[in-house]
């Protein structure tokens, strides 16, 4: 039975973008459900039918399902262990998880004032000092994985994984937000990413949607 993985709007859903990119960069067959976000009763219904949490991603296998974009990495890591979600080595590995998690309950600002939108034209925008230092520290974390495991290949830890697929997302704010990447380290890492056909694959389809959720659009 082929796993199931229930996604938002690729326009704009980041959470739904990450699992779907562990999936995908990495040649995991799944089948993709795709139901509309602020959309009505009716969806918000079917969203319902998959996960009680209400929320998107979920990942469907079987009678398992897990409903939280970390914890679908986690569970695809421990799924299929061939393909290396987490670096092997215990200490990469934990720094992975330590950054991912740090980006699953963090950057509030930058998440509420730069909400990813594919649509929007690329600009800058005014951000807050809370905003400004969440776009330090994210730098910060690419820098330093570059300098520490840059000869493993081009990505975080070096081949595409688990805490690049946590990541992605911001690639895209960055992006359309014209928010500065001085540091080399920092570019090429964006650069990696932008080429990654999975994230190519992602942008073209969220280009593609013409349903507009206007709560995201007050940027």
């Amino acid at each position: 039975m082929a796993l199931k993985l229930v996604i938002g709007n690729k326009n704009y859903s980041s959470w739904s973008m990450r699992p779907w990119l562990a999936l995908r960069a990495n040649n995991i067959a799944f089948d993709e459900v795709f139901i509309p976000l602020y959309a009505g009763d009716a969806d918000k219904k079917r969203i319902l039918s998959f996960t009680h949490s209400g929320k998107v991603p979920a990942l469907i296998d079987g009678d398992v399902t897990i409903w939280d974009s970390l914890a679908i990495i986690e569970y695809l890591a421990e799924r299929f262990p061939e393909v290396l979600l987490w670096p092997e080595d215990r200490a990469r590995r934990a720094h992975a998880r330590s950054i991912s998690a740090e980006m699953h309950s963090g950057f509030v600002a930058l998440r509420n004032e730069c909400g990813m939108n594919l649509h929007r034209p690329v600009g800058a925008i005014a951000l807050s000092a809370d905003a400004r230092d969440n776009v330090a520290r994210i730098q910060q974390i690419w820098i330093d994985c570059r300098e520490r495991y840059r000869q493993f290949g081009p990505f975080l830890f070096g081949a595409f994984g688990g805490a690049d697929a946590m990541f992605a997302p911001v690639v895209h704010r960055f992006r359309t937000y014209a928010i500065e990447v001085a540091a080399p380290g920092a570019h090429d890492y964006m650069n990696a990413m932008m080429s990654l056909p999975a994230f190519q694959e992602w942008t073209t389809a969220g280009l593609a949607e013409t349903i507009v959720i206007e709560k995201f659009e007050r940027v």
